[in-house]
């Protein structure tokens, strides 16, 4: 258990430097995602060839269906996540992303029979008010609709993966985060074959970006995730999953230079206060 622990802190912290790394290249939102899927996907098939593993997916059809559309729900996320990047900057759209784990919060007791204790409800209240607070400056129009609609959609469909990731716990380790992956990465290639027939303009200055964007934050990354998260309860997941968010804004402020109003301040603090609250108290 502990080891999953470091893994998922580990892989929250590096998908917490996605936006930083995703500034210093010059594609729109589709593209990099793409580029990052393939990439990533590849070293992961390539990882599990190497140590000679087998596919046993087909042998539980039920399951992999639920990872199959988690796949699709997290190649979705990362596309409307990188378009909020863009739009809102990494700060407020990390923040925003992570409405997803109050989803699964909310459906944990429902689905995976997850009795919410105090301490969970009470973080998970704070947390709420956190995610108001630093959603405020929507509500006098002072932000792009259109980039907080694809933060928001992104945390729909973030829960969307987690649900049914969890729901595939006869599929782990690395095939599952292989075929998550690969499953994510044919989502993205669909839509981008739709869109724009694959015709992509990439500058030499995107490449090392793009690589390591690819290999580090999403092969390394989601091996992690993926081989952590099926040892772990789902509500942990949730709430533990808001490291990612707090490093990101953290490192946009250091690395970006870019700036939150006081409202959203204490509105980081208290989503992070809430997972302190319903986690780590619990814990110690």
């Amino acid at each position: 258990m502990k080891i999953s622990y470091l893994k998922y802190f580990f892989a929250l912290l590096l998908f917490g430097t996605n936006g930083i790394v995703a500034s210093f290249i010059d594609l729109n939102s589709y593209e990099i995602v793409l580029f990052r899927t393939l990439i990533g996907s590849a070293l992961l098939v390539f990882l599990f060839l190497l140590g000679r593993n087998k596919f046993t997916f087909y042998k539980n059809k039920k399951h992999f269906s639920f990872l199959f559309i988690s796949g699709i729900a997290m190649g979705l996320s990362w596309m409307l996540l990188y378009e909020a990047y863009a739009r809102i900057g990494v700060s407020i759209s990390s923040l925003l992303y992570y409405c997803g784990p109050v989803i699964v919060m909310m459906l944990s007791p429902f689905l995976f029979k997850e009795r919410p204790t105090a301490l969970k409800v009470v973080g998970f209240i704070v947390v709420f008010v956190g995610i108001f607070f630093v959603n405020g400056n929507v509500l006098n129009g002072s932000a792009d609709a259109f980039g907080i609609l694809c933060g928001v959609l992104s945390a729909v469909m973030y829960s969307f993966m987690v649900i049914f990731n969890k729901k595939a716990h006869d599929i782990t380790g690395l095939e599952n985060a292989t075929l998550q992956l690969v499953i994510s990465f044919l989502t993205v290639a669909v839509f981008v074959g739709f869109k724009q027939r694959f015709i992509i303009d990439i500058s030499e200055s995107d490449i090392l970006p793009l690589i390591i964007l690819g290999i580090v934050n999403t092969g390394v990354g989601c091996y992690f995730y993926f081989t952590s998260i099926g040892k772990l309860p789902v509500q942990t997941v949730a709430i533990c999953g808001y490291i990612e968010p707090l490093s990101a804004v953290l490192f946009s402020a250091v690395l970006l230079g870019e700036t939150m109003l006081p409202i959203q301040i204490a509105g980081a603090v208290l989503i992070v206060s809430g997972a302190i609250i319903s986690e780590c108290i619990k814990r110690r």
